[in-house]
């Protein structure tokens, strides 16, 4: 599946996050959804998410 479309993501799912500081590097964040930030129904870069533990970033992979 792809994080580049909200109908794919939904709370409580596990999935990998790039966080905006480590958007240069590409490291990976690993988490459950809590909430989906991005409104419209595709974002090229990725859905924008926040995680369980309060970490905001765009979904890469669904787990």
């Amino acid at each position: 599946m792809s994080g580049t479309i909200r109908a794919n993501i939904h709370p409580g799912l596990e999935v990998k996050i790039v966080l905006k500081k480590d958007q240069r590097s590409g490291t990976l964040t690993s988490g459950i959804v809590k909430d989906l930030l991005t409104k419209s129904p595709n974002h090229p870069h990725g859905i924008k998410v926040r995680l369980d533990n309060g970490d905001v970033g765009r979904v890469k992979v669904i787990c």
